[in-house]
């Protein structure tokens, strides 16, 4: 049933069907290393395109092409589609488990033949819009190319959701290789498109635009191809049972709403610092320099980095385990391994949390000095980032607590939570703008992230029982000593400048960071962080008791 390559990952068992701790953390490994992969590799991709594009009207176009399928992969993919669908997936599994799983295939089947019935109809009058647009309406070369490269680019929705749907039902089953490596296939396409492909075209730049949108049809076309075998060898075939899936498709699109909005709450309070910046630095008196949107950009980019590798890969690795328990109404496991992932994101987010507001200003020179990026962006920059960096531990923590709550099929109440949670930021902002500046944006985002992560544990903890404060302030207490241990190394590395070349530069950036790597894993090993010993060893750790035994693992190898 699994393929050699995940043959060390959790599986879905019929014998005792629970999850051990070394797959958790195989996935989680796997999920991390992946997206470190992607992101460096999308950074390899974005420095390849600025240098074959630039800031040209063609490169204008492509990338307001390109947000469409982008958007929708967040909305009907990657975003609250497969938040909404994985539980109720997991739920119809669990109920069959041991026996014939035809309820579930057939629900997995509804929501495809939906998803791709919905999305090809919007497709296909897309399409006819942008062909009337362009054959009828008042449109310019800029225009025409806009909307040449949208057409080209729109089916690209329809694979990609579908790529995201079969990347929910693996996850939902334990696996999560093959799914880690769908966004590093993009970013592999995207780079071999411009290394190998648009060179056929020189020097004709619409041409490559539009050859590097084909490859990115194409890259959408493996991204679904590769996980499908895997997905067959599950015992996946196509069952379409309209009047069996309805009640379940139908939980899945009312739920729809209330999960987009939960887990847009970061991006919502993006979008509203970026519209008071702007509306606060453009006139004379204002508390607030111009160049504070660009500032809030590019500090955005660095806080992000950590978010996105570990918050939402634990979350990621997590939410089919949550979900699991739910459905098998196992809630005092559920409750073990919530409190396993609140100590997790502790051991990891405090010091990279220290690490952040340590090495702002050397990450930032590195990364964007240069050009119309002057001495005192970077200072800007760096100091914004500073702010932002107090709270990365409660930014990773946020997404894996929406996600215990969404597999209990609780999704009003992180929604409340998290929008009495952006007015209050919003309210901080504009009181300490006056103060502060454009620093009030990076203290108050911190400040209210751990206010939301305090509220949604008080919520979570009302509906799945005491959570383990005993061991949590006892892992917190180990992390802040090896992370203050780490800090003094840090900042007396940083006080090593081998000078402002590029190659100084990348030194004075990595040996800090090295360093104080080395730090915090040797000292958090000595102290005992027995969560250390879960991110790196194979052993099969505890993750949730036996009934009626004290920790141990629940072993499926």
């Amino acid at each position: 049933m699994n393929s050699g390559s995940e043959s060390s990952e959790q599986r879905d068992t019929k014998h005792h069907g629970r999850l051990s701790a070394s797959g958790v953390f195989s996935g989680l490994r796997v999920v991390v290393s992946s997206t470190i992969l992607s992101r460096l590799l999308g950074m390899v991709r974005d420095i390849a395109t600025a240098r074959l594009f630039g800031t040209s009207p063609v490169m204008d176009a492509f990338a307001f092409a390109f947000r469409i399928p982008n958007l929708a992969r967040r909305l009907f993919g990657e975003g609250a589609l497969s938040a909404a669908f994985l539980p109720v997936f997991t739920r119809e599994w669990e109920r069959s488990r041991g026996g014939d799983q035809g309820s579930a295939w057939q629900l997995a089947t509804a929501v495809f033949t939906l998803l791709t019935v919905v999305l090809s109809g919007l497709v296909v009058l897309g399409e006819a819009g942008l062909w009337l647009w362009s054959r009828f309406g008042s449109v310019d070369e800029q225009s025409r190319l806009l909307l040449g490269l949208t057409a080209v680019m729109l089916p690209y929705v329809v694979l990609i959701c579908l790529a995201a749907q079969v990347t929910a039902v693996l996850h939902a089953l334990g696996h999560f290789t093959i799914p880690a490596l769908v966004p590093v296939v993009l970013n592999v396409c995207w780079i071999a498109s411009i290394f190998f492909v648009d060179p056929l075209f020189e020097p004709n730049r619409v041409q490559q635009a539009y050859a590097l949108a084909v490859c990115l049809l194409a890259a959408g076309v493996l991204q679904l191809g590769l996980q499908w075998p895997t997905l067959l060898r599950l015992g996946y075939r196509v069952r379409l049972n309209w009047q069996q899936s309805w009640p379940g498709v139908r939980e899945i699109l009312v739920s729809m709403l209330p999960v987009t909005l939960g887990l847009s709450i970061m991006q919502l309070n993006t979008l509203l610092d970026s519209a008071i910046a702007w509306m606060f630095s453009n006139a004379a008196g204002y508390p607030l320099r111009m160049g504070t949107v660009s500032v809030l950009y590019y500090s955005e980019r660095g806080y992000q980095f950590p978010l996105g590798v570990f918050g939402v890969a634990l979350g990621t690795v997590l939410f089919p385990l949550f979900a699991r328990h739910a459905a098998r109404g196992e809630i005092d496991h559920l409750r073990d391994d919530l409190s396993l992932a609140l100590r997790l994101v502790l051991v990891i987010g405090i010091p990279a949390s220290v690490g952040m507001v340590l090495v702002a200003e050397p990450f930032t020179d590195l990364l964007f000095r240069g050009g119309d990026f002057t001495d005192d962006d970077v200072q800007r920059t760096s100091r914004m980032l500073v702010g932002y960096g107090l709270g990365v531990w409660a930014y990773c923590g946020v997404p894996v607590l929406y996600r215990a709550f969404y597999a209990l099929g609780e999704r009003v109440a992180p929604l409340r939570v998290g929008l009495a949670v952006s007015l209050l930021d919003m309210l901080i902002k504009l009181v300490l703008i006056w103060p502060l500046g454009e620093l009030a944006f990076a203290f108050s985002t911190a400040f209210t992230s751990v206010v939301h992560v305090a509220g949604l544990t008080w919520l979570l903890q009302a509906r799945v029982g005491r959570i383990e404060w005993r061991r949590l302030v006892a892992t917190a207490w180990r992390t802040v000593i090896a992370a203050a241990v780490m800090s003094a190394v840090c900042y007396y590395t940083l006080g090593v400048n081998p000078g402002p070349t590029l190659l100084g530069r990348v030194v004075r950036l990595i040996v800090p960071l090295g360093m104080s790597i080395m730090t915090y894993f040797i000292v958090a090993w000595s102290l005992g962080v027995e969560e250390m010993f879960l991110l790196v060893s194979r052993a099969k750790t505890p993750l949730t008791p036996e009934e009626g035994e004290g920790p141990r693992v629940r072993d499926e190898s």
